[in-house]
Formats: C-alpha cells, structure tokens, sequence
C-alpha cells in the first residue's frame, strides 16, 4: 500500500471518529494501528463495536467483514464502515447482530 492510500485510509478513520463524536457525543479517536485484534479497532470509542474503516474505490467487502469480525473482541459486534469517492458512508453488519440490534431497540425479545 502506497503512502497516499495510507494517507486516504486515516482521513477516512479520523471521518468517522469525528462524526461519532459530533453526533453521539462519545470519546471516539482512531485507534492504534499495528498488528489486528481486539486491541487495534480502526476507531474506538463506540462500545460493543470493533470498527473497521475502508476508505477505498474497490473494496472487497467480504475481506474486510473477515478482517472486522476476527478482529472483534468478545461481545463486541463487527461492522465496516465504508465510502467511496463523492459517494456517502455505509455500515455494513451481519445479518444476524442488526435483527439483534433492532429488537434491543425496540424491545423485542
């Protein structure tokens, strides 16, 4: 990976850091990036989520929703948020932790 895709990929983290601050007023920062793991989300700051940011034109989705959930620490639910070029910011989750998420929130057990 070249230094400007290096470049592209943290403006991409420091994005969603600051968009979670601003609109859920939590702590959220780009994490420490080095090795994977539970330990080196792209952003923390957003609890029960590992976060992996992808600020690309071809993104292998399937790759980075492996990379999110090996990742992904106990209890904590994996979710890439991606972007495109002069396109908006999408989240992508399993199937199975949005229904979960959606009947937490609205009381459905």
């Amino acid at each position: 990976m070249g230094k400007s895709q290096r470049e592209k990929g943290k403006r991409g983290e420091r994005y969603v850091a600051n968009r979670i601050r601003e609109r859920l007023k939590l702590e959220a920062r780009r994490g420490v990036q080095y090795s994977g793991g539970p330990e080196s989300p792209d952003v923390v700051g957003l609890p029960g989520f590992h976060i992996e940011v992808k600020n690309v034109n071809r993104l292998n989705l399937g790759e980075a929703i492996k990379q999110s959930t090996n990742d992904a620490g106990d209890g904590e639910i994996p979710i890439v948020v991606h972007h495109k070029d002069r396109e908006p910011w999408y989240v992508t989750i399993d199937f199975e932790d949005f229904l979960g998420l959606y009947a937490q929130a609205h009381g459905i057990l």
